[in-house]
């Protein structure tokens, strides 16, 4: 089983899973680059996976449906291109003998899910849309900073090697903001530079391994001592618990420049 990311819009990933003549695509915003890869491979799509409703996730659907009838699965509370089956944490996703297990993970989107699982002798995957990116998180446009950081402590209890197959390419800017909250990091000093290297070479930072990203991601840091006094002296008015020192980190990374 091999993994591919499909570059799309600006900044998006649409991830491939594939074993050379069947697919399974995650978030296809869009049908056409999707279509160019199972062209080149000669692969035959038979599921899609939806994370939530935004558009740069689901724009391509209609399209790979009306051409492979391949089966769209997706989060049972969002409104997401129909049919399809919906799904709800617990849930688990059986394909050419890959489970993939569901998470609710709310926070950028009311519903939004993830994916989780992999195969034996492998690092397992991570297909977590819009809640955790490399060095950030999501913006939360529908859910709570508490279901935010409920759904992030969920994630980072997953296995140290798991690679997070995120949806876009936000790693440089948001390890510029990393940073910032923590300037002497070593580990976040060294995959900087690393992340650094890569884009220069216009390869993808992703996926990122999780074990790493708790060493680096200062949304899954955010309970630290050191995290929570940057944060506090940033703003003088979050209060000391994690959800409010959380929501704080997220208000800075919005207004982050």
């Amino acid at each position: 089983m091999d993994l591919l990311a499909i570059p799309a819009f600006s900044d998006n990933y649409i991830w491939v899973l594939h074993d050379g003549q069947h697919a399974l695509v995650v978030d296809p915003g869009e049908a056409g680059p999707v279509r160019q890869v199972l062209q080149k491979h000669g692969l035959t799509l038979e599921v899609i996976l939806l994370t939530h409703h935004h558009a740069d996730h689901t724009g391509g659907v209609a399209a790979l449906r009306e051409q492979t009838r391949a089966l769209v699965y997706g989060p049972a509370t969002e409104s997401i291109p129909q049919p399809a089956i919906p799904l709800a944490e617990g849930a688990v996703v059986h394909w050419r003998g890959l489970s993939l297990r569901v998470f609710d993970v709310p926070g950028h989107t009311a519903g939004h899910i993830a994916y989780f699982g992999g195969l034996p002798a492998r690092a397992p995957w991570l297909f977590c849309g819009d809640t955790l990116f490399s060095g950030g998180c999501g913006r939360l446009f529908e859910g709570t900073p508490a279901q935010m950081l409920d759904s992030l402590d969920k994630l980072a209890a997953l296995p140290d090697d798991t690679l997070v197959c995120a949806a876009h390419e936000y790693t440089l800017s948001n390890l510029a903001f990393a940073r910032a909250v923590e300037p002497g990091n070593p580990d976040l000093i060294q995959y900087q530079a690393a992340c650094a290297h890569l884009r220069a070479s216009h390869q993808p930072t992703l996926p990122s391994q999780l074990g790493r990203e708790r060493l680096i991601n200062p949304f899954l840091r955010s309970r630290l001592p050191t995290v929570k006094d940057t944060v506090r002296a940033h703003d003088a008015t979050a209060a000391p618990d994690d959800v409010a020192v959380f929501a704080a980190l997220r208000q800075w990374k919005n207004d982050y420049k």
